[in-house]
């Protein structure tokens, strides 16, 4: 198999077919609505997230990138390697497994920060391993599709999405730049933006899947092998990306953003390579296993945050068990020292006067002691 690097939207694949059938037509006025509402709330949502990003601690991780490289090592080393794996495992067909394997090249997607957001991970890494990665992507997606194919022996080429790549980066770091600078000018008014953009962010996620279904309803197909891959590939991702992190020693908050960024993949990206690249009888075998694997990565992140709340809340609930034990034991101890001071100052007071006391005022005790001074003195 060869890989081609031109950025052109042709592909002599595609050319030689003609149209679409009728599975995979979809209405061209409705695509391009969509496509256009998803940009717009996707740059208003990356607008927010970028709120939450300070620029002392993206630069320091820019200069001191080990939590980047991790991130990388599990994009474009554990991601591919898996897919190829996967691949080989389950005796797929040549176009399947080419499916399989472009989705496991691609680089991180932007889902991946809504949902390291909501489980309080590291925005700020969060953000720079996906711009790095899409970075990355101009040349590690064409070097691992070349190494992984080369037992192959396919002779389809396919095409590197650069021109998507590119439309990609610009959406995710001109947003997020101006959110950096909106949280470093108004930081009060930043933290209002980050939860406005959290809700649009789940309100986004929910659209684009139920769009997505039914744009693309003609392509699904009733292959349970790809279904199946489809299920455990992200959940793979998460796991070895969250144990490579905790491998090198990773803080608990990076190892929950590293975990969401390898297992969440650009899907339109792998949608818009396999369309450059194959014919659109080979579609029809091909596009189930990229909507279905954007399906399980969203329930997948979802599952992941619903466990990382509960979780919280029953750490919180624990130590306000712990504050009020706590509480009542101070107070109990309190009332008995007490108590205990009382006792003594009784016992003590009673030793001291056993008698019924006569209050006396100062001018009575001042006679007293000059009468006493004075018999003293005459006698």
């Amino acid at each position: 198999m060869r890989v081609n690097c031109s950025s052109s939207s042709a592909c002599t694949a595609n050319s030689s077919e003609g149209e679409l059938p009728v599975g995979l037509e979809v209405h061209g006025n409705l695509e391009l609505v969509f496509t256009v509402v998803s940009a717009v709330m996707m740059g208003l949502l990356m607008f927010s997230l970028g709120c939450s990003v300070e620029f002392r601690k993206l630069w320091a991780h820019i200069r001191r990138p080990w939590g980047i490289a991790v991130g990388l090592l599990c994009q474009f080393g554990l991601m591919p390697l898996t897919a190829y794996l996967l691949a080989i495992s389950f005796s797929l067909k040549p176009a399947q497994a080419i499916a399989v394997l472009v989705m496991g090249c691609c680089p991180g997607g932007t889902i991946s920060n809504i949902f390291t957001f909501w489980v309080e991970g590291d925005m700020d890494l969060s953000i720079t391993m996906t711009t790095c990665s899409t970075v990355a992507a101009l040349g590690m997606m064409p070097l691992c599709l070349y190494l992984y194919t080369l037992s192959w022996n396919l002779e389809q080429n396919l095409t590197i999405p650069y021109q998507n790549i590119g439309i990609t980066l610009v959406c995710l770091t001109i947003p997020v730049a101006f959110g950096i600078y909106v949280n470093y000018r108004w930081p009060k008014q930043s933290k209002i933006i980050l939860q406005i953009g959290a809700i649009v962010g789940g309100v986004l996620l929910l659209v684009v899947a139920v769009a997505g279904v039914v744009l693309a309803k003609g392509s699904w197909n009733s292959d349970i092998t790809l279904l199946t891959i489809s299920f455990i590939f992200p959940l793979i991702g998460h796991v070895t990306g969250f144990l490579l992190a905790l491998l090198t020693h990773q803080s608990w908050q990076r190892c929950r953003t590293i975990s969401l960024e390898t297992g969440a993949q650009n899907i339109q990206m792998c949608v818009t390579m396999l369309q450059l690249s194959f014919t659109a009888k080979q579609l029809v075998q091909m596009l189930s296993f990229p909507l279905a694997y954007g399906l399980f990565q969203l329930l997948d992140g979802f599952l992941i945050v619903a466990a990382y709340k509960m979780y919280k809340r029953r750490l919180k609930n624990e130590h306000r068990k712990k504050d009020t034990g706590c509480a009542e034991g101070c107070h109990k101890k309190k009332s008995t020292s007490l108590k205990e001071t009382g006792a003594f100052l009784e016992v003590n007071e009673v030793a001291v006067t056993p008698g019924p006391s006569v209050p006396m005022d100062c001018h009575t005790a001042f006679e007293s002691t000059s009468h006493i001074s004075s018999s003293t003195y005459w006698s």
